[in-house]
């Protein structure tokens, strides 16, 4: 069983609230915990470099996941109502390895939680810290593998869907409140295989929560963040249905160098799985790259894993990992960067 996964379905939903129409986004209170939603979580991803060139791409997700929509009786300080989830990965292309990590711990005792004043987001001692001027600082630590990451955004937040209510299907209440911090100069320390590197780059921020966002048509979906070496950033999700299929809820968003949004609906981009990864460990088989297109701005692009293996073989089993970009549009040739996460390619 998925947890995640099955958190975002529609089961099991009453009593917490739902995403049902668009609201007002307040910063940086919305940066913190919304504990009438179910389901939320804090998503970094980036791309980093040394000095030399040696390329790292990192991944550190947090989610909180509630197990019934009230504080239970405080009969034992053990007792809590809220679970946290940590997934932590440093893709190495350089030595060949993906290296990826799993975290569980229940909101109590000091464990595990998140907070708006002081902002901050923490399991155990994997954690996401905001500062008053719009910075982050992340850490994560594990079986020798470690970052340590200050992250100051250089585009401002954009609101997906319909200003900030991402719907992921026709039911009501079947959506998210989604925003995102599409690019964020990022540097620090990076610790892997023994050595440790300085490293700076680019890094993005994910921000939902829902209480049920898929629907039970919906067997996975793709979703590409995207940073182009020419200031501009592009977020799509593909929600796939059964039968394979592309379910008409699929959207994007086209990011200006200003920072200006354009809402991309379903028709507005194509995307074109190429080839085949099968993975050693589940047998499931993936996408080996893709060729992604914008008609409306002459995007045309390739996107290709820096490392064919970045499946995160946890508990929740999917593929997400660092990509590099290469294209054109009507100015002339176009690279990027970005990351890239693929779910449910499998039969089970």
């Amino acid at each position: 069983e998925r947890p995640v996964a099955r958190a975002l379905g529609g089961a099991a939903a009453a009593g917490f609230a739902r995403a049902e129409a668009p609201r007002a986004f307040t910063f940086p209170a919305d940066h913190g915990p919304h504990p009438g939603f179910r389901t939320e979580w804090w998503y970094f991803t980036g791309n980093l470099q040394t000095v030399a060139g040696r390329a790292f791409g990192y991944q550190l997700t947090l989610f909180r996941v509630a197990l019934a929509p009230a504080a239970p009786p405080a009969d034992s300080a053990w007792r809590a109502h809220e679970v946290y989830l940590g997934h932590f990965a440093l893709s190495d292309p350089a030595a060949g390895r993906h290296h990826a990590f799993e975290r569980w711990s229940r909101a109590a005792l000091g464990l595990a939680g998140a907070q708006a004043a002081p902002l901050r987001v923490w399991l155990e001692d994997w954690r996401a810290e905001g500062e008053a001027d719009g910075r982050w600082r992340l850490h994560a630590a594990e079986a020798g593998v470690a970052l340590e990451l200050v992250l100051e955004p250089r585009k401002p937040v954009v609101l997906q869907g319909e200003r900030g209510l991402s719907r992921k299907s026709a039911e009501p209440g079947n959506a998210s409140y989604y925003y995102s911090v599409p690019r964020l100069a990022t540097h620090g320390r990076i610790e892997v295989g023994g050595a440790a590197f300085a490293v700076a780059g680019e890094s993005w921020l994910d921000r939902e929560w829902s209480t049920s966002a898929l629907g039970p048509e919906q067997t996975g979906w793709d979703w590409f963040a995207l940073q182009l070496d020419d200031g501009r950033e592009l977020m799509l999700y593909r929600l796939r249905r059964r039968g394979g299929g592309t379910d008409p809820h699929s959207q994007g968003v086209l990011v200006g160098t200003d920072g200006a949004a354009i809402p991309l609906a379903v028709d507005d981009f194509a995307l074109q799985p190429e080839g085949r990864w099968l993975s050693p460990r589940s047998g499931d088989a993936y996408p080996a790259r893709w060729r992604v297109r914008v008609p409306a701005a002459g995007l045309e692009l390739a996107v290709l894993p820096r490392l064919a293996d970045q499946e995160m073989a946890l508990s929740t089993r999917y593929w997400e990992g660092a990509v590099t970009v290469e294209g054109h549009d009507p100015r002339g040739p176009l690279r990027g960067h970005g990351y890239l996460e693929m779910t449910r390619y499998t039969d089970d």
